[in-house]
This record gives C-alpha cells, sequence and structure tokens, in this order.
C-alpha cells in the first residue's frame, strides 16, 4: 500500500489534487491517526460540500468521535489503478523482479524506470519524477 509519507509527497510536491469518490481511501492527517485508513463509501464516509468546503462526513461510525473532516485535514491514499491513471500515456510497462516493481515510463529524453518493493509506491515515485521533470521544463 501507498505510504503515507509518498502521498503527503505526491500532495505537496507533485501537486496531486483529490476530488473525492467512492472507492478511495485516505487518512487523517493527523499523528495520532494516519494509521487508520478510511475508505469513501456512501454507507460509512460520503463526500458533502458546503459553500466552498467539501466535507468527508462519518456515518454511523460510532466507535470514532468524529462527525465530519474538512478535505485538507484528509490525506489521499490514491490506489494502484489511480496511479497508473495519473501517470497516463507515459507509461509503457509494469514488471516484477526479485521482490521490486519495476515501472517503465517515458521521460521527455527517453525512457526511464522507477523501482519500489511495493507497487503503488513505485507508481508513486514514478508520478514524483514526472512532476519534477515537468517543474525542470517551467523554471527552464
Amino acid at each position: 500500500m501507498l505510504t503515507v509519507n509518498l502521498a503527503r509527497q505526491l500532495r505537496d510536491d507533485g501537486g496531486l489534487l483529490w476530488s473525492p469518490k467512492a472507492g478511495d481511501r485516505f487518512v487523517i492527517d493527523a499523528e495520532l491517526l494516519t494509521g487508520e485508513v478510511f475508505w469513501i463509501s456512501d454507507l460509512t464516509v460520503e463526500t458533502q460540500s458546503f459553500s466552498d468546503q467539501t466535507l468527508l462526513g462519518f456515518n454511523g461510525t460510532t466507535e470514532w468521535a468524529l462527525d465530519s473532516v474538512t478535505l485538507d485535514q484528509a490525506l489521499w491514499l490514491p490506489r494502484e489503478d489511480q496511479l497508473r491513471e495519473l501517470i497516463g500515456s507515459r507509461f509503457r510497462s509494469l514488471s516484477q523482479a526479485d521482490g521490486t516493481w519495476r515501472v517503465d515510463w517515458e521521460a521527455t529524453d527517453g525512457l526511464r524506470t522507477t523501482t519500489d518493493p511495493d507497487v503503488e509506491c513505485a507508481y508513486a515515485r514514478t508520478l514524483l519524477a514526472i512532476s519534477g521533470e515537468t517543474s525542470q521544463r517551467s523554471n527552464g
């Protein structure tokens, strides 16, 4: 599963924006709660829009003393399929060898490779590399 640290890097350094929908998973980005992963579902956690703010409402979760949290308090943990979709047309292949996932992707100067023992983390590292490449071009 994607680590909280890589998810933060995707948001903060990679500029990844989140439009919550059913099936998405997230953590509440507070020290004592980052170990609890939540899933958006119409039955337990649903998105609610009030004025200019999106809230994540907790329905029927009596074990939590939460009614809702604002979107900026939540940290999206994109799934493998969502990360691959974000890489888009630059994705070339995914393979695994010796316990390491390898993502081959198209950079502006040719084929590049990103690796990690976790497939979601390998995709996240690819997105960060693509974001860094894009930032260098716009600043250059």
